[in-house]
This record gives structure tokens, C-alpha cells and sequence, in this order.
């Protein structure tokens, strides 16, 4: 019933017109920054290094509070398994959940330039990474993760910011005042529809809200002292903040007139469905996995 209603929300994929509609290409975007000779820097690598920066700075704030899983000194170390696992998890995960076939082509998974990184990947990428860093440092790999699940919006956010301005992943036709009239949507010859921004609402859903929702879990409640439950409330929101979305983005082309085409539910969605049910048992557990936490990082036990 629930995805009855939200999918009779979505406005049907008809071929709206274009005219009157904002026209990506006068917005004036690309997704180069500069050339200089062989170097061409891109949004989306400012994105991916944005988004790390921007959370480890904010890592170490978390960490100054009292009770923290690690110490400031562990940081630098986390970053660079985290960002393995981003690149390698989110790589190997768009070739296995999206385009298989280039299992055919095995130099073509190397091409990181041409585009393809799965979220879904990177998570199964990063949790790895993290585990494998709690281990070396015996640390609480669950209170880590906790920790980690509060910076990942800042690189959604400016993920998703990327992806507006490579005017990619856009979203279904559609007839509302903010539509956009993307390039390339259809085969050529035919007019261009305007379609959802959905890149914004992502940013928006996925950057924005669940930045909130975790600020104020970590900040306004005792959640970090019940291990689990951030990154809960993390995967949860995410799954169903994507899960949502994906109602408004144009389906994957590749999977068209397949299984996941007949239950009209995108494979983003599907991925997302695990998501939802692990996040909701780790919140609802969390509770009884509270201990008395003796800071690494701070001044104060908590009990």
C-alpha cells in the first residue's frame, strides 16, 4: 500500500514539454573546472575530496566530545581506510549491482574517469574498511561506525551536487515550475522533456535532513552512548530518503524489460531494502547494547 501511494505521488513519465522550463545548458555549468595541459580537474573529484575534508574536520569536533570510541591520533589513519573503502566499495559495487558486463572487459572497471561509483558499494566498502581499522587498533568497531555515519552527509551533499553539475541521473518528465530541461535524455531528433532535479532532492534528502536528524542525535541525546544506534539512524534515513527518490529519477536503462523493470521498483530501491530493515533493528536493539564508556578521547565516563 505504502508504495502504491508514494509511487501515485511520482508524476507519470510522460513526454512534457520542455518550453518555459529552466534549460540546463543556460545555467552554465560543466563538470570540468580547469585544463592545464594532461590535468583536468572535475566537480566530481572536488566532490569525493570535499566530502572528505569537510568530514574529517568535522570528525574531530565528535571526538573532542566526551566519550569517543578513538583518539584524535586515530583519525589520520581512519581516513585513509575509509577512503580505500569509498573508492573500492563503491567501484566494485556499481560493476556487480549496475553494469556486469564489464566483468567482459575487465580494463574498463579500472576507468574511474568514466564515471560510475555505486553508493550502496561504497557503504559494504567503507564498513570493511572501518572493521578492519577498529581491528588494528582494537577499537569498538560498532562506536565507530556510529561516529563515521555522522560525517557521511557532508559527501552525499556534495555528491549529489555533482551529479546536478554533470547533468547526470536526472530525474523522470515532469511538469512542475522547478523543472529542468536536461541535455541528452532522449535519442536524438527527439524534443527534450523538462524532469525532476532529482540530483537536488538527494542533496537535499540525503545531505541536508539526515545531517540534521544525526546532529541532533548526537548533540541532543545520548544516542552515541548506545552503540549502533547513529549508524541506525543513519542507514535507515538513507534508505528511505533514497528509496523516496528513486519514485522521481529516471530508471536505469539497463534494466529495462527485466525483473526489476516488471515490479517497477529500481534497483536503487531494491539495494535500499536491506538498508531500511538493518537500520530500524539497529536503533530499536541499541538500547540494550549501552555499557559504561570509558573515554579515549574527553574527559568524562558516562554511565
Amino acid at each position: 500500500m505504502i508504495l502504491s501511494m508514494l509511487a501515485a505521488v511520482a508524476p507519470a513519465a510522460l513526454p512534457a514539454a520542455g518550453g518555459g522550463h529552466i534549460r540546463f545548458a543556460d545555467l552554465g555549468l560543466h563538470p570540468d573546472i580547469f585544463s592545464i595541459g594532461f590535468f583536468t580537474l572535475r566537480w566530481y573529484s572536488l566532490a569525493y575530496i570535499a566530502g572528505i575534508l569537510v568530514g574529517w574536520w568535522y570528525l574531530l569536533k565528535l571526538l573532542a566530545q566526551p566519550g569517543a570510541p578513538m583518539a584524535r591520533r586515530h583519525a589520520d589513519d581512519l581516513v585513509f581506510y575509509a577512503t580505500l573503502g569509498i573508492i573500492l566499495g563503491g567501484r566494485i559495487g556499481y560493476v556487480l549491482f549496475y553494469a556486469p558486463d564489464m566483468l567482459l572487459h575487465p580494463l574498463r572497471v579500472f576507468r574511474l574517469w568514466d564515471g560510475g561509483m555505486s553508493f550502496h558499494g561504497g557503504v559494504i566498502g567503507t564498513s570493511i574498511g572501518l572493521i578492519l581499522f577498529a581491528r588494528k587498533h582494537r577499537l569498538d568497531w560498532l562506536r565507530v561506525h556510529d561516529y563515521i555515519a555522522c560525517v557521511v552527509p557532508f559527501g552525499l551533499f556534495f555528491g549529489r551536487l555533482a551529479n546536478f553539475v554533470n547533468g547526470e541521473l536526472w530525474g523522470k518528465p515532469a511538469d512542475v515550475p522547478w523543472a529542468i530541461v536536461f541535455e541528452r535524455t532522449v535519442p536524438y531528433g527527439l524534443p527534450e522533456p523538462a524532469r525532476h532535479p532529482s540530483q537536488l532532492y538527494e542533496a537535499g534528502l540525503e545531505g541536508i535532513v539526515l545531517f540534521a536528524l544525526l546532529w541532533f542525535a548526537f548533540w541532543r541525546t545520548k544516542a552515541r552512548y548506545q552503540p549502533g544506534k547513529l549508524v541506525g539512524l543513519f542507514v535507515l534515513g538513507y534508505g528511505i530518503a533514497r528509496f523516496i527518490v528513486e519514485f522521481f529519477r529516471e530508471p536505469d536503462a539497463q534494466f529495462r524489460g527485466t525483473f526489476i523493470e516488471a515490479t517497477h521498483i529500481h534497483m536503487g530501491q531494491w539495494l535500499c531494502v536491506p538498508m531500511i530493515v538493518g537500520g530500524l533493528y539497529l536503533v530499536l536493539t541499541a538500547p540494550g547494547r549501552r555499557t559504561r564508556v570509558e573515554p579515549i578521547a574527553g574527559t568524562q565516563s558516562v554511565a
